[in-house]
């Protein structure tokens, strides 16, 4: 038990960070497009590493949150596979647990 602990420490920790780099990128794309200037901004592949890192719950809530990211077609693609991978390996650690006894 102290193990599901960590994960889901790990878990709410990745996602705040990554709900909180979603809403700076939305914020400078906002600002990009009141200043006609071209800011930094969070690179896509920044978003997926952070998603992949545990971070695809906060994701989720920032893209409904702040409707960023939500139109990109081949973007939000590649989010739902990295939640596959996640709900697929939560799978095998559950059949792992449960043969286990």
């Amino acid at each position: 038990m102290h193990t599901l602990r960590m994960v889901v420490l790990v878990y709410v920790i990745a996602s705040a960070a990554t709900f909180c780099v979603y809403g700076l990128d939305k914020w400078l794309a906002m600002r990009r497009r009141r200043a006609g200037s071209r800011p930094f901004r969070i690179a896509e592949q920044t978003l997926h590493l952070m998603e992949l890192c545990c971070g695809w719950p906060g994701a989720f809530l920032a893209q409904r949150l702040f409707h960023h990211k939500t139109g990109k077609g081949r973007f939000m693609v590649h989010y739902w596979a990295i939640v596959a991978i996640h709900v697929f390996g939560w799978a095998v650690w559950a059949i792992y647990l449960a043969r286990r006894g």
